[in-house]
């Protein structure tokens, strides 16, 4: 009888307060002793609150650093291969916890070549040969172009550290783009022509900002 007595008491509980809990009873007739715990649900929003705390500690942890700039990255790399640099990123190598500079360099015969350069001493780790089924239209776009990869990731650096400058080869305006990131942590793309030198804010980026903005409103 108590034990029945001590369940319904418990569910009433539950239900009162919207959350779920659990009854354990032990007896070993209507006379013995009973046992009782109560787990009280969190709400979904603290939940989720906590999560994205962690996510965004998680990304800031993630964020990597380097001593070797991105134009000192590339310089390096042509030390080591001599060709055109298509793009230079700083990211982990090979989804691993290391982190390096990769750059791409074309080379005269055609040849894509990938090179690791240790964004701490500016020495190349390794390089290999990637299949790549684009040159022409890399070529096509370099074609006339009197900036460099080297000398766009120099003009972007004054808007914060350079984190990877590649070439913009689709649509009708190619130029180069460059990721930049403040001391704050906040990230920026640039397109940097590829005559003149110029940089300015890549408008496509501040497109989809505004359109994420609006999503999450909705």
């Amino acid at each position: 009888m108590k034990r029945n007595i001590v369940i319904a008491a418990v569910t009433a509980a539950a239900l009162i307060g919207g959350g779920t809990a659990t009854a354990l009873a032990t007896t070993g007739d209507d006379q013995g002793p009973a046992r009782q715990a109560a787990n009280t649900k969190l709400s979904d929003d603290g939940n989720r609150d906590d999560q994205d705390d962690r996510d965004d500690r998680d990304d800031a942890a993630k964020v990597p650093s380097s001593d070797v700039t991105a134009p000192e990255a590339i310089a390096s790399a042509l030390k080591h291969t001599s060709g055109t640099v298509v793009s230079a990123e700083l990211d982990d190598e090979d989804d691993s916890d290391k982190v390096a500079w990769k750059v791409d360099v074309l080379s005269g015969d055609n040849t894509w070549h990938s090179v690791s350069v240790d964004p701490s001493s500016g020495k190349v780790l390794g390089s290999q040969t990637d299949d790549e089924d684009d040159t022409a239209q890399v070529r096509a776009s370099l074609k006339g172009s009197s900036v460099t990869a080297e000398e766009a990731a120099k003009a972007a650096a004054g808007k914060g550290v350079v984190t990877s400058v590649g070439l913009d080869e689709d649509g009708k305006d190619k130029s180069w783009e460059a990721e930049t990131r403040t001391s704050g942590g906040a990230e920026q793309d640039w397109k940097i022509d590829l005559a003149s030198g110029k940089v300015t804010a890549d408008r496509s980026d501040a497109q989809d900002d505004d359109t994420d903005d609006a999503d999450d409103q909705d």
